[in-house]
């Protein structure tokens, strides 16, 4: 599969202990297993439960008191098997979600071919055509702390179920909800909270999600 061969041997496992390198090393037969695995999951729209625990590791932060639950920056570790079952989930979405259809062309956060540069030029020149036409131009900037733990599970499931088809709609509500998490300091490990909010850190249906929950509504359906 192209996605395994993209993965990066040296990033850090998941629960179950199982690295990119252990994926990349198996024989064709035990990747024909795999791939017969994650065909199984999305055919029958179910995701894991197993695939649904992430291992969260607390990274300090330098010159930062210990005692503060803010001196730590958390990074999740999830599944590597989830995170391929992502891609291809990601990539059909890909193919059929058009997102011109609801997305915003203002908005460049989570998309392909769109960089803080190019947003950096259209902001500039909206600015020179206002002065150029004597008119008032204003701005209003607003910074969203952890906008990745906020997304409201209710309201994005909402939207996902009137948007997409319902081949896609039941497998993404089977990915959000029941997901835990257990917290990882030294050697001690949390017992797993469960999360009834946000989109997974380190996933890679993450960036998708948190962006469909942004979506204004729309007449027309991104998929009928």
């Amino acid at each position: 599969m192209p996605v395994v061969k993209r993965l990066h041997p040296h990033k850090a496992p998941g629960p179950d202990n199982i690295t990119d390198k252990m994926i990349q090393e198996l024989q064709p037969s035990g990747l024909t297993i795999l791939l017969y695995i994650l065909n199984a999951t999305l055919r029958l729209e179910y995701w894991p439960t197993n695939y649904k625990l992430a291992r969260v590791i607390m990274v300090p932060k330098h010159a930062k008191p210990p005692t503060d639950v803010n001196s730590y920056r958390p990074i999740s570790l999830l599944p590597i098997t989830s995170k391929i079952l992502e891609r291809l989930l990601l990539h059909r979405l890909g193919t059929d979600v058009r997102s011109h259809d609801w997305i915003p062309e203002h908005q460049f956060g989570f998309r392909k071919a769109h960089t803080t540069i190019q947003q950096c030029h259209r902001l500039a020149d909206n600015i020179n055509q206002a002065l150029e036409a004597r008119e008032y131009c204003t701005a209003v900037f607003l910074d969203i702390s952890q906008a990745f733990d906020k997304v409201w599970h209710p309201g994005l499931l909402l939207k996902i179920t009137r948007t997409l088809l319902p081949s896609y709609h039941n497998i993404l509500i089977s990915y959000l909800q029941q997901r835990r998490l257990m917290v990882a300091y030294n050697t001690v490990l949390s017992k797993p909270i469960r999360m009834s909010s946000g989109v997974p850190h380190g996933s890679v249906l993450g960036p998708f999600l948190y962006a469909f929950s942004r979506r204004t509504s729309r007449n027309t359906p991104v998929l009928s």
